[in-house]
């Protein structure tokens, strides 16, 4: 039988096309099918071949492989999902420079607390008192010692435990106590080496410690107008507090409180009381200065925001050069003298808060007192142990311990040997010529 009358040679010849054929139909049958449109337009009727018997099948199979297409085209274009483009802004936050910078330098951020005990000379409390009695009387100079504490911030930048700060913030003074604490809660005692008033910068190292982790001073911030800038430290003392801004100016000559500073850095970054002596770093942990000073008011009382002030790296680098060439000279730590070698009354102002004078005869006759007992007590420290358990100022101590005592050198046996912590009975009170007697033993424990 002829293929022209067989109607699967169609389907026959189309299940065996070339891979030429596009969608199912080959390139002859598309040309055909395209014909067949012309002619029906033009309302010509397609001769009786083989051919055209077949365009019929051809052209309706055509037009439904073309839909089927375009559908599922659509289909797959409406079904894609976009897909984002990478993300330039990190979303760890542990990833972010400012947060790395931070875990860089922290640990070699100190907090500083300092405790100076000033001395001073002033007038006995009762020599007013006497004078009225005894016209000429006059007492010897009576010394006064306040314990003044002041908070800062520093920064290690030698494994040895050498600490940068402000010298306002330890000013050399007497008997001068420093405590810094680091990131990590450690507390450690530190003494005082040396300063430049004039750069408002210190050098304090830590008591017989070593390993420290630092921050290295050859490796200054450029110091880039613009640039991040990070300050750390104690602020208003809240311990590893940090604050961040730019770099707002540089070799700026400011005055606050009646001190000159020069050639300082300017910055917006938050500088607080406390802030004093800490680092200011940029975000890849590079010192860019000291925290040194904010204004709030102008010299003309304009209240002023974002101003502070920070002494250059390069500025303390090369003091620090000068700092250590003092400490090679001095021994490692300054050791407190010995108990033994104080006097009593610098021992009771030292453990009790107590200022003691001896009882003279005309003290002694003028307030009708026992003769030849007791020491009086001139002053009491606010706050001190002997403060606290009510002992007042013209009280007299007639007893430490199991000892009567009745001059401040007697006393001096007995307190030299007395350690921080100790409790010590003292009685105190006043007993009077006509035998009045208001006296009470009580315990006081050394500071």
């Amino acid at each position: 039988m002829s293929n022209a009358n067989n109607p699967d040679s169609a389907r026959v010849s189309r299940a065996n096309a070339s891979p030429a054929r596009t969608f199912g139909v080959s390139p002859e049958q598309s040309f055909l099918f395209l014909v067949c449109k012309i002619k029906a337009r033009d309302g010509e009727t397609p001769s009786p071949t083989r051919e055209t018997r077949a365009l019929p099948r051809v052209c309706l199979h055509a037009s439904r492989s073309a839909i089927a297409v375009l559908f599922a085209s659509s289909a797959l274009l409406f079904a894609q999902t976009p897909t984002p483009l990478p993300s330039s802004t990190p979303t760890d936050p542990a990833s972010e420079p400012v947060v790395l910078a931070v875990a860089k330098v922290m640990p070699a951020v100190v907090n500083i607390n300092a405790e100076r005990v000033v001395r001073r000379q002033i007038r006995d409390p009762f020599e007013d008192f006497a004078t009225e009695f005894f016209g000429t009387y006059r007492s010897q100079p009576r010394e006064v010692r306040q314990r003044l504490q002041s908070l800062g911030s520093g920064f290690i930048v030698d494994p040895a435990g050498y600490i940068v700060t402000n010298e306002h913030v330890v000013q050399r003074a007497a008997d001068l106590r420093i405590e810094v604490t680091t990131s990590d809660g450690k507390v450690y005692n530190a003494h005082y080496i040396t300063g430049d008033p004039k750069k408002d910068l210190a050098f304090i190292k830590i008591d017989g410690q070593s390993g420290f982790p630092f921050i290295n001073l050859d490796n200054p911030s450029p110091n880039l107008l613009g640039q991040t800038v990070i300050v750390l430290g104690n602020s208003v003392g809240y311990g590893s507090s940090i604050s961040r801004g730019v770099l707002s100016g540089l070799k700026r000559d400011i005055t606050i409180d009646n001190l000159e500073y020069k050639d300082l850095l300017q910055t917006d970054a938050a500088i607080n009381p406390g802030n004093s002596g800490g680092p200011v770093v940029d975000i890849a942990g590079r010192l860019v200065g000291v925290s040194s000073a904010k204004m709030a008011f102008t010299p003309q009382g304009v209240p002023t925001q974002g101003l502070g002030f920070a002494i250059p790296a390069e500025t303390v680098r090369e003091v620090v050069k000068g700092f250590k060439a003092v400490a090679q000279k001095k021994p490692s730590a300054q050791q407190p003298p010995s108990n033994s070698n104080q006097p009593a009354a610098a021992n009771a102002d030292r453990l009790f808060g107590m200022q003691l004078q001896d009882l003279t005869a005309e003290l002694t006759d003028a307030f009708d007192l026992v003769p030849g007992r007791g020491v009086l007590v001139s002053a009491v420290e606010p706050g001190s142990p002997a403060a606290e358990i009510g002992v007042e100022r013209g009280l007299v101590i007639y007893r430490v311990g199991r000892h009567d005592v009745n001059s401040v050198k007697s006393i001096e046996g007995l307190l030299g040997r007395v350690q921080s912590g100790m409790t010590v009975d003292f009685t105190v009170g006043v007993v009077r010529n006509d035998g009045t007697r208001q006296i009470q033993t009580v315990p006081l424990t050394a500071r």
